[in-house]
């Protein structure tokens, strides 16, 4: 099945690229290493607003990343010309998890991001990975998820 097939069969429609909130670019490409810069949670349009352990989930925060996600797909989509199956390996995901001191769930917060990117990239979709707790993100951000992909 085709990545633009497993979408569909997920139900998930790629949103319009993201604009950079500051002064930076979307992704950058060098070589077949394709750099896709941090993306902050939404939800609704909006910043997906919450501090992991004072006035949000576990499973909240899941949804958030998983949220993160789609859009990280669809700025991948954009450095693919259009064409996702240019995509040979999902190298590294890095997660920053808006969180208390005492949040300690940072990884299950990411699995959100990870298994979607696995679910839909299927043996190309594993990848490294790194989760941090953070005491603030942009915009008050619940989490920020930036990837490393290699494409042909």
């Amino acid at each position: 099945m085709s990545i633009n097939a497993k979408l569909q069969s997920l139900n998930i429609t790629l949103p319009a690229v993201a604009t950079p909130a500051a002064a930076y670019v979307m992704y950058v490409q060098t070589g077949n290493t394709v750099f896709i810069s941090g993306h902050i949670a939404k939800k609704d349009g909006a910043p997906w607003v919450g501090q992991l352990g004072r006035d949000m989930t576990t499973d909240q925060g899941k949804q958030a990343a998983r949220a993160v996600a789609i859009d990280l797909i669809a700025t991948l989509n954009a450095a693919c010309d259009g064409n996702l199956e240019r995509v040979r390996r999902i190298v590294k995901l890095m997660s920053l998890v808006n969180s208390t001191p005492e949040f300690t769930e940072h990884h299950l917060v990411t699995n959100g991001c990870s298994e979607l990117i696995g679910e839909v990239f299927g043996d190309i979709g594993k990848h490294a990975r790194s989760a941090f707790g953070v005491a603030q993100l942009p915009l008050g951000s619940c989490v920020e998820i930036e990837m490393i992909v290699e494409i042909d």
